[in-house]
């Protein structure tokens, strides 16, 4: 899904030139961006190239059809939805597209005022499944991104990582005697102090390039891609020695820091496992170091 601040985008898709620029004409009135393609292998083409919000697909088309690329888009673009737009029911039915995973059915000649109220809902519904997947992947307390979201997101980074041949790091941080310093002024304070160190972890870190998750309790993590060694260690004690500003009692920062480095020899999933223990193994290191240390293990 767009941005809020990004147009909406179309991909129109119909085999008939003058129905093509019609609906092309029709949903730009409305304040769309449109993509269009001539038949499904051309729309398969702009959606690997271009993202998108919405398909609006004809049924009948040479080279592949609607259903063949609603079949396509469901596997290999799942957020985006498909209306199938057809003139022939007896071809394809409601029911028919909706059972194949259409989102909506509109029979041509399209009527304006319907294709709008369809589209509109299209995306009310799209923007609520989102919403509704950007609270399920989110800390209820300090609004970052929560363990479900770390496991997902950290594997598709080392993938990518991996892929795109650059490094990529994970720094594991636990507060020090923060059990005591809740059993000293309570849970709410506490909170408090979650929430300081979330703040602290999006002020220090880069704006839609590193991440940072609440893995539970007081255990958080960062994920620092596109990073040397050298300046993953700077965000880290930078962490560090912002939340020792806040000076909340006795409470300090162990922070285990590791590289990422794919073995293509193991499994993924074993991969995966491999790295998030070095970083644990790391931080424990800096507890049992002294505690409110970084420990680095390329």
């Amino acid at each position: 899904m767009t941005s809020n601040n990004d147009p909406v985008v179309i991909l129109i898709v119909d085999d008939d030139d003058l129905v093509l620029k019609t609906l092309n004409v029709l949903v730009s009135s409305l304040g769309y961006k449109c993509l269009l393609a001539s038949d499904g292998v051309e729309a398969v083409e702009v959606l690997s190239n271009t993202s998108c919000d919405l398909v609006l697909s004809d049924v009948l088309m040479p080279n592949m059809d609607g259903l063949e690329l609603l079949e396509y888009v469901r596997e290999k673009h799942p957020k985006i939805g498909v209306i199938i737009a057809t003139g022939f029911s007896e071809r394809a039915s409601y029911a028919d597209v909706i059972q194949a995973g259409a989102i909506d059915f509109i029979k041509k000649p399209i009527d304006q005022a319907e294709l709008e109220a369809k589209l509109a809902r299209a995306l009310r519904e799209r923007e609520m499944v989102r919403k509704l997947e950007e609270l399920s992947l989110s800390d209820s307390l300090t609004s970052l991104f929560n363990r479900r979201a770390f496991e997902e997101k950290f594997a598709k980074e080392v993938e990518r990582a991996s892929r795109q041949d650059y490094p990529l790091f994970l720094a594991n941080i636990d507060i020090d005697n923060f059990k005591e310093y809740n059993d000293m002024y309570g849970h709410g304070e506490g909170d408090n102090v979650l929430v300081c160190l979330a703040e602290i972890l999006v002020e220090c870190t880069r704006h839609n390039v590193d991440m940072a998750f609440r893995l539970g309790g007081d255990e958080f993590a960062v994920l620092l891609p596109q990073t040397s060694a050298t300046q993953a260690t700077e965000i880290v004690q930078r962490i560090l020695l912002k939340y020792l500003e806040e000076n909340y009692g006795k409470t300090t920062l162990s922070i285990g820091i590791v590289s990422c480095e794919r073995d293509e020899k193991i499994e993924l999933e074993q991969d995966l496992l491999r790295m998030k223990d070095r970083a644990d193994k790391a931080m424990y290191e800096a507890k049992k170091g002294g505690k409110n240390c970084v420990v680095c293990r390329i």
